[in-house]
């Protein structure tokens, strides 16, 4: 893969799906963060609306976009208000008393069962009516994963994850390293998919505030593949000029799969030469142009905002 010949095919075999790509990228996912409120809880320290927009995002595992949405829109989804009033009313449950306690929880929606059956009839995790029960378990790991990992700060917590893990402004790995120790630290919360987190994540740091410049590099590194990613990169042939063929999966993720490849290549293209705007090695850019579904597109559509009614966001 790193012969210069091969790499030079992959650019010319990608260069019309990057100039086709959205010139709103970013202003679209600043668009949609305005809208639901969460530029706004970001600049305030606020949690529960970022809590509440991530909460509707991890219905999307496992289903189409339509029926999760509308089941959400007929059933509703575990906002923080409500698991804040439900774990303050009490609970006699050992699981709920932290999230280190949370582990193991295994409560099903179909079979009504969990770890401690005992406890289950009193238990406020059940009360959210959610389309399966690992989202209950998702809703209640994550809010406790922010209260007490994080003290209850989500934004505070990821600025200072990113400054701890940040290997100075010249690092050429830099966004990566920052990546992996965000990653790292979330993805032991129950029920939400490598994938939907990375995807998640990579639209809250790259629009919940445009001027937090460790956010935007964070967000613009991360990678996450889906199928129109894999077959892009299969039908074009790049695959297997880059003698990479697999199956969609986890070998995707593994060395010269799929991210690997995004990776390299993102490297290697200048993305300000389609967009100034846009950071100069931008992988996320690179999987929307080859045809990701982006979660802030997944998203209710919000209404189109006025640009001048949006915080402004300089150019990186």
């Amino acid at each position: 893969m790193d012969d210069g010949h091969d790499w030079e095919f992959v650019k010319r075999v990608t260069h019309p799906a990057l100039i086709l790509a959205p010139a709103s990228f970013l202003d679209d996912i600043c668009a949609n963060l305005w809208a639901e409120g969460v530029q706004g809880a970001v600049a305030q320290r606020e949690t529960a609306p970022i809590f509440d927009w991530l909460m509707r995002l991890v219905q999307l595992q496992g289903i189409s976009d339509t029926i999760a949405f509308a089941y959400a829109d007929k059933h509703g989804i575990a906002r923080w208000a409500d698991i804040t009033f439900a774990l303050e009313r009490g609970s006699s449950c050992p699981k709920l008393r932290s999230y280190w306690h949370f582990e193991g929880c295994r409560y099903a929606k179909a079979a009504r069962t969990c770890a401690e059956p005992e406890h289950l009839p009193q238990c406020p995790l059940p009360s959210h009516p959610l389309r399966k029960g690992s989202l209950n378990q998702a809703a209640y790991s994550l809010f406790l994963f922010i209260r007490d990992v994080c003290d209850g700060d989500l934004v505070t917590w990821i600025d200072q994850q990113l400054a701890d893990a940040d290997p100075g402004i010249d690092a050429a790995d830099r966004g990566v390293r920052m990546c992996a120790v965000l990653l790292d630290a979330l993805r032991n919360i129950h029920g939400v998919a490598d994938k939907m987190l990375s995807m998640a994540l990579a639209d809250l740091l790259l629009g919940g505030d445009p001027d937090r410049e460790r956010w935007v590099t964070t967000g613009a590194s991360m990678i996450a593949i889906d199928t129109l990613v894999h077959n892009f990169l299969h039908r074009t042939g790049l695959l297997r000029r880059l003698k990479a063929e697999h199956a969609y999966g986890a070998r995707c993720y593994a060395p010269g799969g799929c991210a690997e490849i995004i990776e390299g290549l993102a490297h290697r293209i200048n993305a300000r030469a389609f967009n100034p705007a846009l950071p100069a090695s931008f992988p996320r850019w690179l999987l929307s142009a080859f045809g990701v579904v982006r979660l802030d597109h997944a998203t209710r559509p919000a209404t189109r905002v006025p640009s001048r009614a949006l915080p402004r966001r300089r150019a990186l």
